[in-house]
């Protein structure tokens, strides 16, 4: 952004802002929180600002943090029963915290996107979810990528620190994937990559969990409230599914691992999400030192 907008700007406009939009509000991109501003002083409610959304979840493309973290403005569609709205996120000028300026406009009556009954909620609620999809998830093994990663774990750290529930990170390293793809072709590199994405969605739980793409031949799986034993165990049922696997590929059949690694945050002792990240992948390094198709885990606790 060439010029950063301050909450004195949005005060002195905030009428004539309102002529535009259907919702104006402010929000916490960390902590999710609706925010009030009052008397140049902003107070948090008790109001997750995703409520609005009739859902008790983090939106999935949560275009506030990336707002924040980018330090610029995006836009994205939302769907909400029987109407599809445009939400404009502008981070907005605050030392002291973060604070990010929501735009919601009813789009519904005025967006022409293929054909259908647009008074069909079900057809609305998908052409928002196609949108949402192609911005947060990996085309080829159909989890989300990276770009979710940087949104949505600093979202879990914090919401683990506050509740003081435990978080666990796993970092999935393929094994020779390098070898696959110069002895088979990238076609059975592909295969390989959509199996164990298949594997990892198959071992975690969708209302909580989450799994990421991170890059490559490298995979992370978020598990909320899950403690270090339990997310061991989930990561060597992973481990196992895959080694298990055979890839049918040139009349041969393949066979490949992972290699794990784990880090559970745990009680006083908090990590920003490159950090946990970090210490994951430092793991599942050690995995790969000590022979591959292992877990090697982390837990920080006090």
């Amino acid at each position: 952004m060439a010029e950063q907008i301050t909450l004195d700007k949005i005060e002195k406009n905030l009428d004539f802002i309102k002529t535009m939009y259907d919702t104006v509000r402010l929000v916490d991109p960390v902590q999710k929180y609706v925010l009030e501003y009052d008397e140049c002083t902003i107070n948090k409610t008790d109001m997750h600002c995703y409520n609005y959304w009739k859902t008790s979840k983090i939106c999935e493309n949560c275009i506030s943090t990336r707002a924040y973290h980018d330090n610029n403005s995006f836009m994205k569609l939302e769907y909400k029963p029987n109407m599809i709205l445009m939400v404009t996120a502008i981070p907005l000028k605050k030392e002291e915290s973060p604070v990010v300026l929501e735009l919601l406009k009813n789009v519904t009556d005025s967006m022409m996107v293929g054909v259908g009954d647009y008074n069909d909620g079900r057809l609305m609620k998908n052409i928002v979810k196609n949108f949402n999809d192609i911005v947060i998830k990996d085309k080829l093994t159909c989890l989300y990528n990276r770009s979710f990663i940087d949104d949505r774990l600093p979202a879990d750290i914090v919401n683990a620190t506050i509740t003081d529930t435990p978080l666990s990170v796993i970092f999935v390293d393929i094994d020779n994937l390098k070898i696959i793809n110069d002895t088979y072709g990238h076609l059975a590199g592909d295969l390989a990559l959509k199996e164990v994405g298949n594997a990892i969605k198959n071992n975690i739980k969708i209302d909580s969990d989450w799994a990421a793409r991170y890059g490559g031949d490298e995979f992370l799986i978020c598990l909320n409230g899950t403690s270090y034993d339990e997310a061991y165990n989930i990561a060597e049922r992973i481990r196992s599914n895959i080694e298990g696997i055979s890839l049918s590929v040139q009349n041969e059949s393949i066979k490949f691992t992972v290699s794990l690694g784990i880090h559970t945050m745990q009680g006083c002792l908090m990590h920003t999400a490159e950090e946990i990240i970090n210490i994951a992948d430092e793991k599942m390094y050690e995995a790969k030192k000590y022979g591959k198709n292992r877990t090697i885990g982390n837990l920080s606790e006090i």
